[in-house]
């Protein structure tokens, strides 16, 4: 039987870990189960603000304390289409889901709207596009060593600089993935 306990965890990757997509990257996971495997790349900022995306999508903003937030890659998959990670209840969200009790994942507009109107979650990253793996691929990965999970963090999600995230998610582990060479197997 399978074991689906990497919700809630962050993913980060094997400097050895080439595919361009995830290379260097941080990944939260929001969902895992039978299914499959579904997160956010939360550590690489795009040349875009949320003013940007604001204006992108008509929805005024020019006025919102969030206009000059970063957007961020968050994956290969959906690349069209935000993917919210914030503190905070899924509940007043239109397609929104509670990950823990703390953090939830919205798709949907209205949040974006809170946003350019300065309401919503005062802590959140808006993420273009997802990673998602199928059923057993990211286990796979893992048997692989082309990933490390530890534990999610909110601290790291939204208190620690983006170039910082990696590292303090590996700092977790206690290890310095710069001081592991890119030789997968080798020593």
């Amino acid at each position: 039987m399978q074991h689906f306990g990497l919700k809630d965890h962050f993913l980060l990757a094997m400097p050895h870990l080439e595919d361009p997509n995830f290379a260097g990257s941080l990944g939260y996971l929001c969902d895992h189960d039978e299914k499959g495997t579904m997160g956010v790349i939360v550590n690489r900022p795009l040349e875009l603000t949320l003013e940007a995306l604001f204006e992108q999508l008509e929805l005024g903003g020019e006025e919102s304390p969030h206009r000059n937030a970063p957007v961020y890659f968050g994956g290969p998959v959906h690349k069209d289409r935000g993917f919210i990670l914030h503190r905070g209840s899924s509940t007043p969200w239109d397609s929104s889901i509670q990950v823990t009790e703390e953090l939830a994942l919205t798709t949907s507009m209205d949040m974006l709207q809170a946003l350019a109107a300065g309401e919503g979650p005062e802590h959140f990253l808006v993420c273009l596009g997802c990673a998602g793996w199928e059923s057993g691929q990211l286990e796979q990965e893992l048997l692989d060593n082309a990933w490390l999970t530890v534990e999610g963090r909110s601290d790291i999600l939204f208190e620690v600089p983006p170039e910082q995230r990696l590292s303090a998610a590996a700092g977790i582990l206690g290890v310095d993935l710069n001081l592991m060479t890119r030789e997968a197997g080798h020593s």
